[in-house]
């Protein structure tokens, strides 16, 4: 590994990437189901969740969407629609399955208060960078040091609970669960986990 730092003037510097991969959007507990049965086959999923932004003082939003990377597919989950179905929860439970992803102790308890579930295998990415001596904790810096490229965060502040997302909403979840998956994939190759 060469670089610990970047600053955010180089990370605009860098060209813009974004997962262009398989995208499956769940928006009934049936197509849930189906998808889990997928996701309960993988030793490692990148994991992200997306809420819908409070504005203002004391306004509080369940998780809207969850995202699970696989190799080559990344799932989408809309909770409010699917809901958190037995299935899911069973993966974010299991010991077996490692899902990675940058800050995610907030999504986990975000998650814990749409249903109830023990958490495990969960990798908190931050955590490796830190212990590598890397200083940019965050995905975008992250992403920068470790692949020369930066990500688009324009859909970041968007309306997550609506009923149709857009394809740039997908594409930014996406990318964000894609690219936990390939962090620790990177960390791995590097002997950091």
């Amino acid at each position: 590994m060469t670089k610990q730092h970047i600053t955010k003037a180089e990370i605009n510097e860098l060209p813009m990437k974004q997962y262009d991969g398989p995208i499956v959007l769940c928006r009934t507990p049936e197509e849930a189901e189906k998808a889990v049965e997928q996701l309960k086959k993988e030793p490692l999923l990148g994991f992200d969740t997306e809420t819908r932004p409070a504005f203002r003082k004391g306004e509080f939003y369940d998780p809207s969407l969850l995202q699970l990377a696989t190799e080559d597919t990344v799932y989408l989950f809309q909770i409010q629609q699917t809901g958190l179905i037995q299935g899911l929860l069973d993966v974010l439970a299991s010991r077996e399955i490692l899902k990675a992803g940058v800050a995610i102790d907030r999504d986990i308890s975000e998650l814990q208060a749409v249903a109830d579930f023990e958490p495990d295998g969960f990798v908190e990415l931050a955590d490796i960078a830190k212990s590598a001596q890397i200083k940019n904790l965050g995905l975008r810096g992250l992403t920068a040091i470790l692949f020369d490229f930066r990500i688009s965060k324009k859909e970041q502040v968007s309306n997550w609970a609506r009923k149709d997302l857009t394809k740039s909403q997908q594409t930014y979840a996406a990318t964000d669960a894609w690219l936990g998956r390939k962090i620790y994939r990177y960390f791995e190759k590097e002997d950091l986990v």
